[in-house]
């Protein structure tokens, strides 16, 4: 758990960091935007500010569909691993399997994970 908690530790760093920095960019890539008679370097300037954020989100996206993929590929293969063992007779298996789909009722109607049957 040491591990976990360290690499928590550095992840949320990282992430500050990364929020900061494009706190910086954004209002500067608005400004460009809206200003009507960019010159040369502006122009310049706002194109590869807008070839980065689009880079950057395409980043993002990839992380976000990892994390998703990947924290619910292992939380079916769980549920059916489980489920096999409940239906065997394995009482424990039963337990945890009633607190799996309790989790999964609750992520459902709140909102975090979306049925797409």
């Amino acid at each position: 758990m040491k591990d976990f908690k360290n690499n928590k530790e550095l992840l949320n760093k990282e992430l500050e960091r990364f929020t900061s920095i494009l706190v910086e960019v954004l209002p500067h890539y608005s400004a460009l935007l809206k200003k009507e008679n960019l010159s040369n370097p502006e122009l310049t300037e706002l194109g590869e500010i807008e070839h980065f954020l689009i880079e950057v989100n395409g980043k993002i996206t990839a992380i976000k569909n990892l994390l998703e993929q990947d924290l619910f590929g292992h939380s079916l293969d769980i549920y059916y691993k489980l489920k096999l063992k409940a239906n065997s007779g394995d009482s424990s298996a039963k337990a945890k399997l009633d607190r799996l789909r309790a989790t999964f009722e609750d992520s459902f109607t709140s909102g975090s994970m979306i049925n797409w049957n």
